[in-house]
C-alpha cells in the first residue's frame, strides 16, 4: 500500500503553521517553568548533566606553571598545525598540479575538491615520511620521555624540515626574501632565519607546480586545437569544441596510465 500524503492547500500551511508554533511555545514554556518531562536511566526527574567549572589560581609550586604553560603551547601548536602542513610540506606543489591536472582535461568538479585535497594529503605524509620519522625518533620521544627541554625538541624538530625545504628552494627565491628582509648574507644554511626560509620555499613550490601544470596542458591544448579546426572545417560552428574534446581527453589520459605517470613524477620530483 503506497501512502500519499493530501494535497498542501494554502489553508492547510497556515494550520501547519499555527500548529507548529503552539508545539514550540508550549515546549519552551515547559522547559522555562521547570514542567517538562525528563526521562533519566534509572529514575529521576532530570536530565543529569556533569559538572563543569574552570578556575585560574596562583600555582602552589613553580612545576604546576610550567606545566601550564607548555599546555597552551602545545595547543598553540595544533592550532598551527595545518599552516605548518600546507606552508612547510609538499602538500603546496601536489595539490597545485592536480588542480591543474583537472582543469587541462576539463571535467569541471571531477574528481572533487574533497578527493584532490585528500590525495594531495596522504601523497604528502607519504613524501614528508622520512623527515617526519627523523622527528618523532629525536624530538617528540626524547621530549616525552623528559629526556630533553622544550627548546632542544623545538630545534631538533625544525632540522629535518629546514633541510627538506632547502633542498627545494631555489637559490633566487632565497636571495629576494634576503634582501627583502634586509639581513647580513647569511655564511651557512644555518644563519638562514627559519621566517626568511619558509616564504622562499613556498614561493620556489609554486613556480615549480606551475611549471608542471604547463607541461600537463600541452597535450590537451593540441587535443582541443585539433578537435576545434576539425569541427570548423565540417561547419560546425555552434557545437561546442570542449564537449567533443572531452572523451579524447579522457581515453588519451587513460591509455597512457595518466595518474601513475602524474603521481610517480610529482613524489620522484622531490628526491
Amino acid at each position: 500500500m503506497i501512502f500519499k500524503f493530501p494535497k498542501l492547500t494554502p489553508r492547510r500551511a497556515v494550520a501547519l503553521s499555527i500548529l507548529g508554533f503552539v508545539i514550540f511555545a508550549g515546549a519552551a514554556y515547559a522547559a522555562d517553568t521547570g514542567t517538562a518531562p525528563a526521562y533519566v536511566p534509572g529514575g529521576g526527574s532530570g536530565i543529569a548533566l556533569p559538572n563543569l567549572s574552570l578556575s585560574f589560581g596562583n600555582g602552589g609550586k613553580p612545576a604546576d606553571t610550567v606545566a601550564v604553560l607548555r599546555i597552551l603551547m602545545m595547543l598553540t601548536v595544533l592550532t598551527l598545525a595545518p599552516a605548518i602542513l600546507i606552508m612547510m610540506t609538499s602538500f603546496t606543489r601536489i595539490v597545485v598540479v592536480l588542480s591543474f591536472l583537472r582543469q587541462a582535461l576539463g571535467t569541471q568538479q571531477m574528481p572533487p575538491n574533497q578527493l584532490i585535497v585528500g590525495l594531495s594529503l596522504f601523497l604528502s605524509f607519504f613524501v614528508m615520511a622520512p623527515a617526519f620519522k627523523e622527528i618523532s625518533t629525536n624530538a617528540i620521544e626524547p621530549y616525552m620521555s623528559e629526556k630533553i627541554d622544550q627548546k632542544t625538541a623545538f630545534d631538533k624538530a625544525e632540522k629535518p624540515l629546514r633541510e627538506f625545504m632547502f633542498n627545494q628552494t631555489r637559490e633566487k627565491d632565497l636571495e629576494l626574501f634576503l634582501s627583502l628582509s634586509k639581513e647580513v648574507k647569511p655564511q651557512t644554511r644555518e644563519d638562514v632565519p627559519t621566517y626568511v626560509l619558509i616564504p622562499s620555499f613556498v614561493v620556489s613550490e609554486l613556480k615549480t607546480a606551475f611549471q608542471i601544470g604547463f607541461m600537463i596542458y600541452l597535450p590537451f591544448l593540441v587535443i582541443d586545437m585539433v578537435v576545434a579546426s576539425v569541427l570548423m572545417a565540417m561547419g560546425m560552428m555552434m557545437l561546442p569544441p570542449t564537449a567533443i574534446a572531452l572523451p579524447f581527453k579522457l581515453l588519451l589520459f587513460v591509455l597512457v596510465d595518466g595518474w601513475d605517470l602524474v603521481v610517480g613524477s610529482l613524489v620522484k620530483s622531490f628526491g
